[in-house]
């Protein structure tokens, strides 16, 4: 891998939202560049946010895809417990291990220069089991992953899959700078009840696992032997019969055994943290043209803002596919009232009120469209209109990538 690619360091003269190549100037908000930013060889990584159901993993997937197309070496990691990306891709499974794509287009002469595309879904437990088994010995590990409440933490834990999440990005990012299998990694984020909860995942977890107050909790008492003895029984009373005392028992085995990782952790989530800041990272947000949808992706765009993480711009998914002809909402709704009094059960009369009804919808998108750029001016956006079926293979998949480069 040449270059600075994925992320090399960061920088505090850029600005937070990136424009530059990934944006041309044709209206009120400028349209974005994606085979600019695809073929930009110093943008290493790639992550598609926002919130649920919004087609994030088909954003990805499309984006991968084209970059691998374009010559680029790519990897795309998805979290989405839906296996639609394997499917697409025409893996039969997807886990923890990157998995070739095959499939990929040739151009006239027989190659992709170069490019290649790999596919891997987060496996959130066998994850944190990588991170314990590369920081302990052995033993220690073995003690650790056997212990009931690792168990439960590394399976069910609130932000533990947005933490490995990052943790899984970090490691596939040391890895390809290490031997240069890859010089795109595009991340699909997990489907959180808010977009924001991977960015807060790694401290909220780290926090804990490094937290003083669990380890005043949890650890024998080292000052005054009379005071210290008596305030911890009665907070391990409490905690007794708040928690069990089995429950009790296994979490204090289990900081006693981690008790030598706990630093790591913290290092490991600022590590991640600076990574997602650093010029190689672009941030794409994915919405749907719906007033909740763009709510939370105005949000999710300020909150990069104020974490200082570089913008790419907004794919707005999904969009509603102007109708055919020059005829106004009105003009058709009037047509189709005058033909139903004439016809009762016009055919026409139908598809006019169809008409009308699609070029509203249209309008209306537009509208909250017009709104996010209003408030967000600077940012570049791409509008992708639904598609008639679902995408099931790489077809499917070019299809989505071919109107994401295209311009409003």
């Amino acid at each position: 891998m040449s270059g600075p690619s994925l992320g090399a360091g960061r920088s505090t003269s850029r600005s937070r939202t990136r424009v530059g190549p990934l944006a041309t100037s044709n209206g009120p908000a400028p349209d974005m560049d994606i085979d600019a930013l695809l073929d930009d060889r110093s943008t290493g990584i790639i992550v598609c946010c926002g919130s649920g159901g919004v087609g994030k993993t088909t954003a990805s997937a499309a984006l991968a895809l084209r970059a691998a197309e374009r010559g680029r070496k790519v990897v795309v990691l998805t979290i989405d417990p839906a296996r639609r990306l394997a499917q697409a891709m025409g893996i039969e499974t997807l886990d923890n291990t990157p998995r070739p794509v095959v499939g990929l287009r040739t151009n006239a002469k027989g190659n992709r220069r170069g490019g290649s595309l790999d596919a891997m879904m987060l496996d959130m437990k066998r994850t944190f089991d990588e991170v314990v088994e590369s920081q302990a010995t052995p033993e220690k590990a073995k003690q650790i992953l056997e212990n009931p409440f690792y168990i439960a933490l590394s399976s069910s834990f609130a932000g533990t899959q947005e933490y490995m999440a990052m943790e899984k990005l970090g490691q596939i990012h040391a890895d390809a700078q290490r031997d240069g299998t890859y010089d795109l990694i595009v991340v699909d984020t997990p489907p959180s009840r808010s977009a924001l909860d991977f960015l807060d995942a790694p401290e909220r977890l780290s926090s804990f696992l490094d937290g003083r107050f669990i380890r005043l909790l949890l650890t024998p008492a080292k000052g005054p032997a009379r005071l210290m003895t008596a305030g911890l029984g009665i907070i391990t009373g409490a905690l007794n019969k708040i928690l069990g005392a089995q429950v009790l028992t296994d979490m204090q085995t289990f900081v006693a055994a981690f008790d030598t990782l706990f630093g790591g952790f913290r290092q490991r989530a600022q590590k991640t943290f600076e990574l997602l800041q650093a010029d190689g990272t672009a941030f794409l947000v994915v919405a749907a043209p719906e007033p909740d949808a763009l709510r939370e992706a105005a949000y999710f765009v300020e909150r990069l803002g104020e974490d200082d993480m570089p913008l790419a711009g907004l794919i707005v998914n999904r969009a509603a596919p102007a109708p055919q002809g020059t005829l106004s909402a009105d003009e058709a709704m009037a047509a189709s009232t005058r033909l139903r009094k004439a016809s009762p059960g016009s055919l026409t009369a139908g598809l006019l009120r169809l008409h009308a009804d699609q070029t509203r919808i249209v309008e209306r998108e537009a509208l909250l469209r017009e709104r996010f750029a209003a408030a967000h001016p600077q940012v570049p956006t791409a509008v992708v209109p639904a598609l008639p079926g679902d995408v099931h293979d790489l077809a499917g998949l070019r299809r989505v990538g071919d109107l994401l480069a295209e311009t409003r």
